[in-house]
């Protein structure tokens, strides 16, 4: 075959595999063997005949996404001359074969300064990239600028928000979907994220919001006793309450709470455990044998506030209203889950928009951690404190003396401080001029950090003084199912 015929053939399979998103929960297993075989000797055939880069990497990004694919379906790695039925089940939930970050719902690490290879995670993920266009299209759509995250790449993959926009456009609404696993007394930065944007996309599009707290969750992977999960809830929904959501569209609960109280969100978690094999959750989130059967079932529980359904008392049992997911892409697996079984199960598959991860103080290889004081800077944190964790513990790119430094300048992307002052810094120009200083020398690490610290300590104290308006009786409010104030 003319490497001009196979090329053409190989964007042609691109294409169509970009149109078909997450369709391969329609093929059988054999059919994604049989096509991923094929397509390993197409990339072969491809550097053989030394065909044009361009072409051999659209090949390569075809198969990965067909691995992907393979193994959200078969629970399996894919081995050539291994079929499905003939293969034992890989347990193995880490990073790409070709890759050095480790990404899962539970642990998140690369060796790479920088941080994780996002880039490279759309294409093991098989998601899509937020490009300026998506981002040009949000604030055509919405009239409103698009928030710091989107333009500067915080925001940075996506699942069908394109769909969603073109929806919007036709007057129908959709709804927001977010969460957090309460596993500590306060919330630190990087929980603030997922929070801060899904505010702005709910006061920006004028749509409900559910808010999953996963107790249940952090009680079947964490050494703590059912009491403190369901008490951390209660913490924990103080803090996000006090980010300002709006408490006539807004609906927070636990899991540990709403699972008994509400028949339509029962239901719909048994729709989705009946459509998802064992051998399936197994290589999607890489369970062994010696986990408990608790934590076998939690992905179906996840994924059922995907669906409109499961809140009878907001939509009205409507089965229809499109879900946008705002999240970390640690959690993509739970949702790739649930847009495969979704139109099995007769509903809309979930979209989603994926942030980049927020890192710890000692560098990007690992994001912050509430389990380690000395990683994060927490909501309930004293201006000194602040002060003192972001000079003794936040990692610099700067050079080891002061006169290196003013000659080679210092390197933004590795150091923590710009970085966080890539998340709350609103002002472009200004970070930018920061950013310039810093790599030409103009501006030393002391400097630098000086200016994250102005802009922290006013924020995390503004936090908690509108926290301290949090009542008990305010949290009961968020927590209790009702209407919110919107016609479905």
């Amino acid at each position: 075959m003319k490497i001009k015929e196979l090329s053409k053939q190989v964007l042609t399979k691109l294409k169509m595999t970009d149109c078909l998103g997450d369709g391969a929960g329609d093929m059988t297993p054999m059919d994604l063997y049989e096509k991923l075989t094929s397509q390993g000797d197409t990339v072969r055939t491809l550097k053989t005949e030394k065909a044009a880069k361009a072409d051999i990497d659209a090949a390569v990004q075809l198969l990965l996404k067909l691995k992907v694919d393979y193994k959200q379906v078969t629970g399996q790695d894919y081995k050539t001359g291994c079929p499905p039925s003939e293969c034992v089940v890989s347990q193995d939930n880490g990073p790409a074969a070709d890759g050095e970050d480790m990404v899962d719902p539970w642990n998140v690490s690369t060796t790479n300064a920088k941080g994780v290879d996002y880039d490279k995670l759309i294409v093991r993920f098989g998601s899509s990239k937020i490009d300026q266009e998506l981002v040009d299209r949000i604030e055509r759509v919405s009239g409103q600028k698009a928030h710091r995250f989107l333009r500067r790449g915080i925001f940075f993959s996506h699942r069908d928000m394109h769909q969603v926009l073109d929806a919007y456009e036709k007057n129908k609404s959709f709804y927001l979907y977010t969460g957090r696993g309460p596993s500590s007394d306060a919330l630190h930065m990087g929980h603030l994220i997922p929070f801060i944007f899904t505010k702005w996309l709910q006061d920006t599009f004028d749509i409900p919001l559910v808010i999953q707290l996963t107790d249940d969750e952090k009680y079947l992977w964490k050494d703590l006793s059912l009491e403190d999960c369901h008490r951390y809830t209660m913490e924990n929904a103080k803090d996000i309450i006090a980010c300002g959501f709006d408490i006539n569209k807004t609906f927070i609960f636990s899991d540990l709470d709403y699972m008994g109280a509400s028949p339509d969100f029962y239901r719909n978690v048994v729709k989705v455990q009946k459509h998802v094999t064992f051998n399936q959750v197994k290589g999607i989130f890489g369970f062994g044998d010696s986990d408990c059967i608790g934590k076998i079932a939690f992905p179906a529980i996840q994924a059922a506030p995907s669906f409109s359904s499961s809140f009878p008392q907001i939509f009205k049992g409507r089965k229809d209203v499109q879900c946008l997911i705002p999240c970390a892409i640690d959690q993509d697996p739970y949702f790739r889950m649930t847009r495969d079984v979704a139109p099995r199960i007769g509903y809309p598959k979930p979209a989603l928009l994926h942030s980049t991860f927020f890192p710890a103080l000692q560098g990007a290889q690992t994001k912050m951690s509430a389990s380690d004081a000395n990683s994060s800077i927490f909501l309930t944190d004293t201006p000194k404190q602040i002060k003192n964790k972001v000079n003794k513990h936040a990692f610099s790119g700067g050079k080891d003396t002061v006169e290196e430094h003013r000659k080679y300048g210092g390197n933004p992307d590795v150091d923590v401080s710009f970085m966080y002052l890539t998340f709350f810094l609103e002002d472009d120009e200004q970070l930018e001029k920061i950013r310039q200083d810093y790599a030409s020398g103009a501006l030393l690490t002391g400097e630098l950090k000086k200016r994250l610290i102005e802009t922290l300590q006013p924020l995390i104290t503004s936090h908690q003084e509108r926290r301290k308006q949090v009542t008990e009786e305010t949290v009961k409010q968020f927590m209790t199912p009702r209407p919110l104030n919107y016609s479905f």
